[in-house]
């Protein structure tokens, strides 16, 4: 079994570009951030805090509920919804989050326990900083 370096930070594998949406953006830029990056989570946050996460499942889940047949104008329909939708209506707003400093171990525990697939980092302000994903530590792991 893979262990992991007790002594290796959040810092040293995040991701700190992260692509991030606001409260009141409405969900079709989300829809339009899933489809033109590769990514499944986007921290939603208000004056640089993070207040919610919408991952690509929550967004999935939602088109679930548009209509059954692909049509022109059923696609039309969804867009229309998507448009009027905001973020904050949609979004996980209970999210739990990672310091830089803190260690891969506290990471994947979270992953394991919580079943997150992506934990946003914050700095003491507990501003944005980056992002980091089961994905990352695999590729830490495994790369």
């Amino acid at each position: 079994m893979m262990t992991i370096d007790k002594t290796t930070t959040v810092a040293e594998i995040m991701t700190e570009r992260v692509i991030v949406v606001r409260p009141n953006e409405t969900m079709d830029v989300v829809q339009d951030i899933f489809r033109k990056n590769n990514i499944h989570h986007v921290p939603v946050v208000d004056k640089g805090m993070v207040v919610g996460m919408v991952s690509h499942a929550d967004y999935l889940k939602l088109l679930h509920g548009f209509t059954l047949f692909k049509t022109k104008k059923s696609d039309e329909y969804n867009d229309a919804i998507l448009r009027s939708l905001l973020v904050k209506e949609v979004m996980t707003k209970q999210v739990a989050t990672l310091g830089p400093e803190d260690s891969l171990e506290l990471a994947a525990g979270f992953f394991r326990e919580n079943l997150f697939h992506a934990l946003p980092v914050v700095d003491e302000e507990n501003m944005l900083i980056g992002i980091v994903t089961t994905y990352d530590l695999l590729n830490y792991a495994y790369g």
